[in-house]
């Protein structure tokens, strides 16, 4: 239970892999985030309790290839 900490969009991951945690709230990427948007490969939060839409900015993530979001309460399209 819990969020996801904003401050882990910091660091310079290639792959975050944070499913089946019963996290709560927003996905914690936005414009801040800049190492996240530059080096993410792999983005796993599937299987959580994440809430709202999904940021815009998932859409400029250049590196990203392999996103997976299904089992939470997300609203809208994966933006391109």
């Amino acid at each position: 239970d819990g969020s996801i900490p904003p401050e882990l969009g910091q660091l310079p991951l290639k792959s975050l892999k944070l499913h089946g945690n019963k996290f709560q709230g927003p996905v914690p990427i936005n414009s801040n985030n800049v190492n996240w948007l530059s080096t993410l490969e792999e983005l796993w939060l599937f299987d959580n309790q994440l809430t709202g839409a999904i940021p815009v900015e998932v859409g400029s993530a250049d590196r990203l290839l392999d996103l997976r979001l299904s089992s939470n309460r997300l609203m809208g399209t994966i933006p391109a």
